[in-house]
């Protein structure tokens, strides 16, 4: 069967992916910072199902990662930051938080990628999430859309160097997540949609292995991009 690795899975789009593909018979490794909602997925999804807490910035818990899942054909890197809430103009963005989210949502993955490349399965998959915030100037986003720019950047040099490989930046629009509520402090986010509707579009990316690049959900779900 199919393994997968799969960070940031105690909620949101991971916890939704990992649901997902368990279903479908994948082995997966999980991560969260949060050990209680990861062991209790862990538990809900059955023993194939390996739940290995701790924070993508620590090396030591990346190593971890990696040699639970063994040879894996997919590394979702889902786990990531905002940065301050509320979301502060580049013009008083503190710089050690900006240097903080550098290394959680760039730094991070990049080094997962690297720890992995050489047990990752013939033909296996990279799947970096980003965000509209890395290609669109909206006003007070522009540390967090920063990091997902210059992860989308390395995810496009990623898929250049290794063109085995399925690699992709993923943009699952706005979702009704926690991260998103912390955007948007004390606002009604209730018109966003749930995590478990971005799934689908996610797996048909993932069953379709178009060419490396960058990708949005709406481009899997039959709305225009």
């Amino acid at each position: 069967m199919p393994n997968a690795i799969i960070t940031g899975a105690s909620r949101g789009l991971g916890r939704e992916l990992a649901v997902a593909l368990a279903a479908r018979g994948w082995d997966l490794v999980v991560d969260a910072r949060r050990p209680g909602p990861l062991r209790a997925l862990a538990d809900e999804l059955g023993p194939r199902v390996t739940a290995v807490p701790g924070d993508v910035t620590d090396p030591e818990h990346r190593a971890a990662l990696v040699a639970a899942a063994g040879r894996p054909d997919l590394l979702v890197n889902n786990a990531g930051g905002l940065g301050p809430s509320p979301l502060p103009p580049l013009a008083t963005f503190p710089l050690d938080e900006l240097r903080l989210l550098h290394e959680v949502n760039v730094v991070a993955p990049l080094a997962l990628v690297q720890l992995a490349l050489p047990h990752l399965a013939d033909g296996a998959v990279i799947v970096n999430l980003s965000s509209d915030a890395a290609v669109q100037p909206y006003e007070t986003w522009g540390g967090y859309g920063a990091t997902k720019a210059a992860l989308d950047q390395l995810t496009a040099v990623l898929g250049a160097e290794h063109p085995g490989l399925g690699v992709y930046a993923f943009d699952p629009g706005d979702m009704r997540t926690d991260m998103h509520q912390a955007a948007f402090p004390g606002e009604d986010i209730s018109d966003r949609p749930e995590p478990a509707s971005v799934v689908p579009s996610l797996l048909r990316l993932l069953d379709e292995r178009p060419p490396s690049g960058r990708y949005t959900a709406a481009r899997f779900s039959g709305v225009p991009a």
